[in-house]
């Protein structure tokens, strides 16, 4: 029997965090496995061989998408090699998905077995892909509330409900974390500009214009999470407004300690849920990115992930020219000044913890036991 590997691929940065979810564990559920593929420096140090740095893969918005084609082919060919070459039985496939997607059908033309951990969201961008999915994966995990029935209602026959990575990562502390209810003096209020150099550069600079503002009637400790992934001189010009900086490995210590945030759309948005912090989700793209979005796409409902695991609008969102120092400044002061708002907002966000829980599983050991089942040792992954 050859050794056992498995084929990781967590392209983006959000990919590498939800596979730590499981990572460490999946590696003692299946001893003698080794595991290659895609994934960033914590991956590696964690013990993934790396084929590539999800720093060549990421990129953002259909245009830099576009620009990457070439890679994303040459990069595919070699990784579909490696899996001929290793003998490679088992693949998890982690979120990324356009890449992802056409991956897998490669790989089950090889007949490895394919687990997709975060389901695409096909019911927001390409339906069309579930029958690709139904075709091509051997178990599809979902962590939205609706996505199993939706999937399963679709084709898709073997689909699990797991617990969402960042309760996973947070569990521990949240199930100790009791919100403050009454607002500081001074006003905390905490900028979450994103992890994207594009991000920085285009929402904070209104997110410090909304301060210059609010700061005329109402007092602030302004504060900040810094991503060690922008260029540190983007934020030099604002550090006169900035009261109190983070990192993102102090990201829950800035929650805990916020009364408002002001956030870019992303995987943080929920975090911010589930530490009940109100947040202003804002989101800026090239206005070319903004033509395919409006024009190709059909989509049209949530696009933070607080308002999407509640099925309902918890934050306010501003998209493009809507994202303005006018439209941040009311919604704060609205929450400030109207104390019965703000407390039922509270009341809504509470319940986020009880939206990104899954069946009670071990995801590890499922994907440890189709990992074994691959190289002829039958354990059954029917639940």
């Amino acid at each position: 029997m050859s050794e056992k590997s498995c084929l990781i691929i967590a392209g983006e940065k959000s990919g590498e965090e939800h596979t730590l979810s499981f990572f460490t564990e999946l590696k003692k559920s299946s001893p003698g496995t080794s595991f290659y593929g895609v994934g960033g420096d914590e991956l590696k140090r964690e013990g993934l061989e790396l084929l590539y740095h999800l720093n060549d893969f990421s990129s953002w918005g259909y245009s830099e998408v576009i620009t990457k084609i070439p890679f994303y082919y040459k990069a595919m060919n070699h990784i579909v090699e490696e899996v001929k070459r290793r003998n490679t039985k088992t693949a998890i496939l982690v979120d990324f998905q356009s890449f992802n997607m056409k991956l897998a059908g490669k790989l089950k033309e090889l007949g490895v077995e394919v687990l997709y951990y975060v389901a695409p969201q096909a019911w927001a961008w390409k339906e069309y892909r579930v029958k690709k999915i139904a075709r091509s994966v051997h178990t599809l995990f979902t962590i939205i509330p609706f996505e199993k029935k939706w999937f399963q209602d679709r084709g898709v026959q073997r689909v699990v409900s797991v617990d969402h990575p960042l309760w996973t990562t947070y569990k521990n502390d949240l199930l100790s974390f009791k919100k403050q209810s009454e607002l500081h003096s001074p006003v905390r209020l905490l900028l979450l500009p994103g992890s994207r150099k594009f991000e920085v550069e285009k929402l904070l600079p209104i997110f410090i214009e909304s301060i210059r503002h609010l700061k005329k009637e109402i007092p602030l400790h302004v504060s900040i999470v810094k991503s060690s992934s922008v260029p540190k001189e983007l934020f030099g010009p604002y550090a006169e407004f900035i009261d109190e900086e983070f990192s993102n490995e102090e990201l829950t210590v800035a929650l805990k300690k916020a009364d408002f945030s002001l956030a870019a759309s992303g995987t943080v948005t929920l975090t911010c849920a589930l530490y009940e912090l109100p947040t202003i989700v804002c989101y800026k793209t090239s206005l070319l990115n903004q033509f395919i979005f409006e024009n190709l796409v059909s989509y049209r409902w949530f696009i933070s992930l607080a308002n999407i695991v509640q099925n309902r609008s918890v934050f306010p969102e501003f998209l493009q020219d809507q994202v303005s120092a006018y439209n941040i400044v009311s919604y704060l002061r609205f929450w400030y000044y109207n104390k019965t708002e703000y407390m039922q907002l509270l009341e809504k966000l509470k319940q986020t913890k009880d939206q990104v829980r899954g069946e009670p599983m071990s995801v590890p050991q499922y994907m440890a036991d189709v990992i074994d089942n691959s190289y002829g040792k039958k354990i059954d992954t029917s639940h």
